[in-house]
């Protein structure tokens, strides 16, 4: 973790990203972003052409084939540059590249055996944890829009599928199910609402799952994890120029995607709240979503990808609960906490935006059925 290096000085990290310098030596590297499974560092560079690039230590026990992420990744982004080049868009867009080191390898070990990546930063850009206003919302329904678009002709088959399981609704289920028994936490009023709200919702868990295998919904390629924080915004036009975080990017569903993007977008209170009662689903930024997705991705999607868009937002919110309580139930041992009880705030956050979806069904499916 982060903190690890902290006490080793900063003199090893600047090492390691030297592996990665081509254009110039790095002067510093501080910790960057918020994410909740890689440690990731800006790396600064000495150089007029490329003054930063984003340096990564992989998660190794989520990812267990670092090198199929890689070749994924380079896939992608090897494509989608294509893409642009044949057919340039009129705004901005870019796609983080990935970097090689000196002996032109896309990552490095270190004695320990960590696994190192380098990835391009996009420059005069940031990023968002919340909404900022409804001009912010089209935009991130842009980008997943353009970035589903730019890869949609990109066979399924040609990346591997690095997380299996992931965003596969039963299978978290399943895991649930199975940790449950072994688990020794307290019946609080708070693990209780969770264990009868997943209770309650077990029969659901299966809907996009089951239309996937019916043949209603097609096996496409999707990010995996397009949370607001993974779009980037040029911070002079305020307009997104950049999907990043690519590492969750498999074959799956666009749904999950669809459905993730609204759930991280249209939460005003945001992920890590603890004020339960403040929790809503806001169908004005949830329209805007839409709005700014369905502008670029009307390209691809069939009758019935809207049939489902509905359900998708419920489920992938749902999901995300489920995940955050099991982890909470097994010991915190898959996302990163704060404090012991952190994944159970986390979880419950969930399963009140959950609530607050399901109780605005009839006017999000009408907003849908609008867009059409």
């Amino acid at each position: 973790m982060i903190e690890e290096f902290n006490t080793q000085g900063a003199e090893n990290l600047v090492a390691i990203a030297n592996q990665f310098a081509q254009l110039g030596k790095v002067t510093s590297v501080k910790a960057f972003g918020s994410g909740n499974i890689n440690d990731t560092f800006l790396a600064t560079l000495d150089s007029p052409k490329e003054q930063h690039f984003v340096l990564q230590r992989i998660n190794t026990q989520v990812f267990r084939q670092p090198q199929l992420i890689m070749q994924n990744m380079r896939t992608l982004t090897e494509h989608v540059q294509k893409r642009l080049q044949d057919t340039p868009l009129n705004r901005r867009w870019e796609v983080p590249r990935v970097l090689l080191t000196k002996n032109a390898q896309d990552h490095w070990k270190d004695a320990d055996g960590s696994f190192w990546r380098a990835i391009s930063f996009i420059q005069g850009s940031q990023s968002f944890d919340s909404m900022r206003d409804r001009s912010h919302a089209k935009e991130i329904g842009y980008a997943l829009g353009m970035f589903h678009n730019l890869i949609s002709d990109l066979p399924a088959e040609k990346l591997a599928d690095t997380l299996k399981g992931f965003h596969i609704t039963p299978f978290y289920l399943q895991h649930y199910q199975e940790v449950l028994p072994k688990t020794s936490v307290s019946q609080s009023f708070e693990v209780n609402y969770c264990l009868q709200f997943v209770s309650d919702r077990q029969a659901f868990a299966h809907i996009l799952e089951n239309a996937k295998s019916e043949g209603k919904l097609p096996l496409r390629l999707m990010h995996g994890d397009p949370k607001i924080n993974n779009v980037m915004f040029d911070i002079v036009t305020q307009q997104a120029v950049s999907v990043i975080d690519l590492d969750t990017v498999k074959p799956g569903l666009v749904h999950y995607d669809i459905g993730d993007c609204l759930r991280s977008g249209c939460n005003p209170a945001g992920e890590e709240t603890e004020n339960w009662e403040s929790i809503y689903f806001d169908t004005d930024l949830c329209q805007e979503i839409l709005q700014g997705y369905l502008a670029v991705a009307k390209a691809f999607l069939t009758e019935n990808d809207y049939a489902y868009i509905y359900d998708a937002i419920r489920l992938i919110t749902f999901e995300l609960g489920l995940r955050f309580f099991a982890d909470y139930l097994a010991g915190n041992v898959y996302f990163k906490v704060k404090h012991p009880e952190h994944n159970l705030a986390r979880a419950i956050v969930q399963f009140k935006l959950t609530e607050s979806i399901e109780s605005q069904e009839t006017q999000i499916r009408k907003i849908i059925q609008d867009m059409k």
